[in-house]
Parts: structure tokens; sequence; C-alpha cells
């Protein structure tokens, strides 16, 4: 579940349930590699909850934008550009932070297939190195 600002989408807090310190420590390490992210922490509401909080925020970035633009960019938000305060020649957009989040984890998954990968093939090469000295072990 997603806890944002429909007005600033470049912070939001993630809740992820049934999950603990394994995930979202990983998820924070992946997210803090990421040089669009400006902060990123987790915490556990309670001990006894399987419930993690995971808050993200993203990088600023200030593009030059005609009044058309902004105009397309309120519309999306489904906002009044005059009432927000946007000026025809400035515009702070940042990364999303689903968007950066959604990558992170994406990242982790091809992070933990490569770990995976690389133990698989360890595993392979011990077994066939040490083939003829396989242990005996009696139940």
């Amino acid at each position: 579940m997603e806890h944002g600002s429909i007005n600033d989408v470049k912070s939001a807090t993630f809740s992820l349930a049934d999950e603990d310190h394994t995930l979202a420590n990983s998820v924070r390490f992946t997210l803090n590699q990421d040089p669009r992210v400006t902060f990123c922490g987790y915490s556990i509401p309670h001990p006894t909850d399987a419930k993690v909080n995971i808050r993200v925020q993203t990088t600023e970035a200030s593009i030059y934008c005609s009044e058309h633009l902004i105009v397309l960019v309120a519309d999306q938000f489904h906002c009044n550009h005059e009432v927000v305060g946007f000026k025809p020649t400035s515009l702070v957009l940042g990364d999303p932070a689903k968007e950066v989040f959604t990558d992170a984890l994406q990242d982790l998954i091809f992070m933990c297939g490569h770990v995976r990968e690389t133990f698989d093939e360890a595993v392979d090469k011990c077994r066939k190195s040490n083939s003829g000295n396989a242990m005996d072990i009696k139940p």
C-alpha cells in the first residue's frame, strides 16, 4: 500500500504487509544506491506487527517549460496551474517515488537471482570436484 501526496509525487511511504527487517533493510540498501533518492528509511510500527513502512524521497530537477507544458502537467495531476502557482518558465519536477521504489524492487529481484545463480554454480562445482570423496552419513 502506498501512502503519499497527490501534490508531491517525489515522496511517499510504502507499507508492506507480512514483512520484517530482512526485506526492509534490503530494499533500503537498494534504494540508497539509486542517485535519484535523497532519503530512504524504514520502520516497523510495532514488534508484534508483521508490517514495514518504507519512506522514499527523490531528487528535484528544475526544467524550462512553456505555458503549454505546464497546463499539460497540471491537467495530468488534475489541478489548476494558476492555483498551484506554476510560473510559465520554470517547473520543479522529480522522479516519482513510486517509480523509484518499483525500480529498486526490480533491482533487488535481479540481485537475488544473481546470488542464487552464483550459489548454484558453486554447489555444482563443489559436487563435481568432491564426487569421489562423498561422506557416508548413517542415520
